[in-house]
């Protein structure tokens, strides 16, 4: 019995680090040159900026006529606006 109840104490203490954990998210915009909210296209979710950035100048998102806008979000947190 003590060794299930091991088991169960150390399951549950993972848990809880990995909640305690803050993972964080970039998505990957491209706006018109008033970067206005209306005007944006979801392009990608990230893990990393630099993933997003690299992505960005692959597909040629960068140009004299639009901007890209790297959004940082993060998950399980609740906010209003």
């Amino acid at each position: 019995m003590t060794y299930v109840k091991s088991l169960f104490t150390s399951i549950t203490g993972n848990n809880y680090k990995l909640k305690a954990k803050k993972m964080k998210l970039f998505i990957l915009y491209q706006t018109d040159n008033w970067k206005s909210k209306a005007s944006r296209v979801c392009f990608g979710v990230f893990d990393t900026r630099n993933k997003a950035i690299d992505s960005a100048k692959y597909n040629g998102l960068y140009c004299s006529c639009a901007e890209v806008v790297i959004e940082e979000v993060t998950l399980n947190l609740f906010e209003e606006n």
